[in-house]
């Protein structure tokens, strides 16, 4: 079978399901089906490449050679749209058909299940078939099925409101489900990539802070047993458990120092007068990095090629931000000298300024805080409308976003009612939602079922109890969207990047690190400024608001700031 049926209805755009099967592709578009041997002819037709999911079909086009410009990913885009916390085949397609939810599909069948399975991919009862799913007899049809669905979200997608006042020829949640999906391709890509690690470097600050490699586990026993001699030393109990934030406490207790809390920063102002509080925020430091980014993770996570890699996820489970793991979200700020570009290439860095106040003036409408979100620093002109110093204003606009409302920051919450009032009023009705767990949809579509949400379940850093539904969905409304503009632009630098030789290396929440030839470095540097103009144009159109990023490049990721 060759790509010539393709020709015919097939064109840039068009959407194309792709599934791998067996070194070969089943494919499917709107005039018919086929299976080829590769996609190279194909992918010069430039189409919208669909695919169940990003995670088990996007390697083999990436091993084929293929760089996909236009995705739909159907598990990604279900999630989106209904609010799921899964997105296998059997979630997002019972979703779609407003089916009760199906039991994961690598679960064990039982009597029940077996009633009704036919060998049809499509039970009679409108669920996929578990047993169908688990051998997937015929690619193709599995290709046209998720034609089908496909045909079906975008549809779903088109009829949701667009909530920009200047809205574009193409839906808001269309354009997010494109971003999405991109975000989806451009995780597995992260995880081939990896972000670049000196480890000669890495040693050297792991030895500084840890002490030498261990041979052993009993050498590395002895060099635990050494960092704690150098706290307890300070005690007069050398038996103290460092580990136990309830021995700690009391220990300090002990010397003079009675504190509700062992936490770094109650016991930072303590650390010049008092050698044990020195002593114990060293270890701390030191203990950290042992557990978390010691050895062991420098072996299990760093390869021969020198790449930092980890598993990648486009969207949590609360308001859609990417996720990563082996640390790669969380590095100490003293390890990110040791990230460096290859011989001959930097590293571009580009983190979002203030991007999540001005997000909040863009989806709430809000005249005035969009006007001050026009300036390079928005919270200058906050400050003049509330009377009040730059520290203050800042205090007041977070704590308006995160719900906060005692001691300074309730005051100043006073003065933003009535200086931004439109901006309060849909952060209180956010609030409001989560209290009586009604379900609300991001600015970009994103569905965040609060109703099927049990009382105590964690949600992303957020943990959701009683008050806790209202505060998670006041900041799940900004921090939601200020997730979905930075997916848009990051796809959209992604775009831009081949032509450069560059790549995305990695995703910090507001902060892109893309590595390049150092021949390049200008023009990335130019293209992460226009790339965020351009996502703007269309993400905030008729807002007026501005956004920012401060970008910068070296040599490593710490000489980019």
């Amino acid at each position: 079978m060759g790509s010539a049926p393709l020709i015919d209805g097939l064109g840039p755009g068009s959407a194309l399901v792709v599934v791998p099967a067996a070194g070969r592709f089943a494919l499917a578009w709107s005039t018919g089906s086929t299976t080829v041997d590769d996609l190279v002819g194909i992918a010069s037709l430039e189409p919208r490449w669909v695919w169940w999911s990003a995670r088990t079909t996007a390697p083999a086009l990436l091993d084929a050679g293929l760089r996909p410009s236009r995705c739909w990913d159907l598990g990604t885009v279900g999630r989106l749209l209904h609010g799921l916390r899964r997105d296998d085949a059997a979630a997002v397609w019972a979703a779609e058909h407003e089916l009760a939810e199906p039991p994961r599909p690598d679960g064990g069948l039982d009597l029940l299940d077996l009633h009704g399975e036919s060998g049809l991919a499509v039970r009679p009862d409108g669920q996929l078939s578990r047993e169908w799913l688990r051998s997937c007899p015929e690619p193709e049809q599995w290709a046209r099925l998720g034609l089908a669905l496909q045909v079906s979200q975008e549809r779903r997608a088109r009829q949701l409101p667009d909530p920009r006042t200047a809205a574009t020829s193409v839906p808001m949640t269309l354009l997010t489900c494109y971003a999405e999906s991109g975000a989806a391709l451009l995780a597995v890509e992260l995880e081939r990539t990896g972000l670049p690690l000196d480890v000669a470097a890495a040693t050297a600050l792991l030895e500084a802070v840890i002490g030498p490699r261990p041979r052993d586990a009993i050498d590395e026993l002895a060099h635990r047993t050494e960092r704690d001699a150098r706290v307890l030393q300070h005690f007069p109990d050398r038996s103290l458990d460092l580990r136990s934030p309830s021995q700690v406490r009391e220990a300090l207790a002990g010397i003079g120092l009675d504190l509700p809390d062992t936490r770094s920063w109650r016991l930072a102002p303590y650390a010049t007068t008092v050698p044990a509080v020195a002593a114990l925020l060293t270890w701390r430091k030191a203990e950290r990095t042992a557990t978390t980014y010691g050895w062991r993770w420098l072996d299990d996570n760093v390869g021969a090629d020198g790449r930092l890699r980890g598993v990648w996820g486009s969207a949590d489970a609360a308001a859609g931000r990417m996720t990563a793991q082996a640390g790669l979200h969380n590095l100490p700020a003293e390890m990110r000298s040791a990230v460096r570009a290859k011989p001959g290439h930097l590293l571009v860095r580009a983190d979002l300024g203030q991007v999540e106040p001005r997000v909040l003036a863009a989806v709430s409408g809000d005249a005035g805080l969009a006007a001050a979100a026009r300036e390079p620093d928005m919270y200058t002109p906050v400050a003049a409308a509330l009377r009040c110093d730059r520290p203050t204003a800042k205090v007041s606009v977070l704590a308006a976003m995160y719900g906060q409302t005692s001691g300074t920051a309730g005051a100043a919450l006073r003065d933003m009612d009535r200086a931004y009032p439109a901006a309060m009023a849909y952060l209180r009705a956010a609030e409001d939602s989560g209290l009586r767990r009604r379900d609300l949809r991001t600015y970009g579509g994103r569905l965040l079922r609060l109703h099927a949400l049990p009382a105590g379940e964690p949600v992303g850093e957020s943990v959701a109890v009683s008050g806790g539904f209202g505060r998670f969905a006041r900041n799940a409304m900004v921090q939601g969207a200020a997730a979905e503009l930075f997916k848009a632009w990051a796809g959209t630098v992604r775009a831009g990047l081949p032509e450069l030789d560059g790549e995305i290396v990695l995703c910090l929440h507001d902060e892109l690190l893309v590595h390049a030839p150092g021949r390049s470095a200008d023009a990335v540097a130019a293209l992460l400024s226009e790339s965020l103009d351009h996502t703007a144009s269309w993400w905030a159109a008729g807002s007026g608001v501005r956004f920012v990023a401060e970008v910068g490049y070296g040599d490593s990721w710490e000489s980019a700031h």
